[in-house]
């Protein structure tokens, strides 16, 4: 394949970019695999030699590390598997059932894009606290399963589903509910598939509401537990110790990311068209 002059300077361009891009990242990196008495004198280079894996062993002695990260599986998970759920039930009624007040409704629910989460804090956490609910799975869950942008994705896909496959689902006595199970959802698995990615990203990240709701250390999902420990532990541990903590942190999202990237640019894609 022949390449134009310019064609070869963007590619060059752009792999500048990305090597500015990873630049961090790879230094982070490095950091995390050398020994605490080399980076006292100095932090330069990003080739980790000699390198050793103490760091990442300290992580694992020194703090919970194991349970948050446990905390932060089940949170991501559970908030990944309930919002796919609940926005293609909500994204399918909006889309083709006329029931009163659906527009009214639906306004009201893409009026929750425009209202900042911070906003919610105080009587979500004085709910909570009424219930006795803080410090569980439920309380760093069930709040952040309102996700307008996810009903509004799975209504906007639903609406572009012909209805000619409803109708021939309906000839043959199918209800409304195996409409819905055995033919609208397997014909939206990519847009369940970009939802899922970007609900889990967005759960794994989430640092604002856990801080808030888990007091207790055994309750900390792993961004929180991390954080605490860059205040507890990074005067006596060094700095390869808090460096190694944001290797150990961001690697599932990075694997996340390398696995579904392709899903998450059709993602992108698909929220701007629409």
């Amino acid at each position: 394949m022949n390449r134009t002059f310019g064609d070869r300077l963007l590619l060059a361009l752009l792999i500048g970019a990305a090597f500015v891009w990873m630049t961090p990242m790879l230094w982070v990196l490095a950091m995390s695999l050398k020994p605490n008495a080399m980076l006292v004198s100095s932090t330069r280079g990003i080739l980790p030699w000699p390198h050793t894996l103490e760091n990442f062993a300290t992580l694992m002695r020194v703090s919970m590390t194991p349970r948050w990260l446990l905390n932060s599986v089940v949170v991501a998970f559970g908030m990944t598997a309930l919002t796919l759920v609940l926005s293609s039930l909500a994204g399918y009624a909006f889309a083709r059932i006329d029931f009163p007040g659906r527009r009214a409704v639906f306004l009201l629910v893409l009026a929750g894009l425009m209202v900042p989460e911070q906003a919610i804090f105080v009587p979500l956490h004085a709910m909570l606290a009424d219930w006795e609910l803080h410090n569980t799975y439920f309380s760093l869950v069930a709040p952040r399963l309102a996700a307008p942008i996810g009903v509004f994705l799975m209504t906007q896909f639903f609406k572009a589903v012909p209805r000619e496959l409803e109708e021939a689902a309906e000839l043959d006595n199918a209800s409304r509910l195996r409409i819905f199970w055995s033919v609208m959802l397997p014909l939206s698995r990519p847009a369940l598939t970009t939802l899922g990615i970007f609900t889990f990203l967005f759960a794994w990240n989430d640092f604002l509401w856990p801080v808030v709701t888990a007091t207790q250390p055994e309750m900390y999902t792993l961004s929180v537990g991390l954080g605490s420990l860059q205040g507890n532990f990074a005067m006596s541990e060094g700095l390869g110790f808090l460096m190694a903590s944001a290797v150990f942190a961001s690697a599932p999202i990075l694997c996340v990311y390398v696995v579904f990237q392709r899903y998450i640019v059709q993602g992108i894609t698909m929220t701007g068209g629409k």
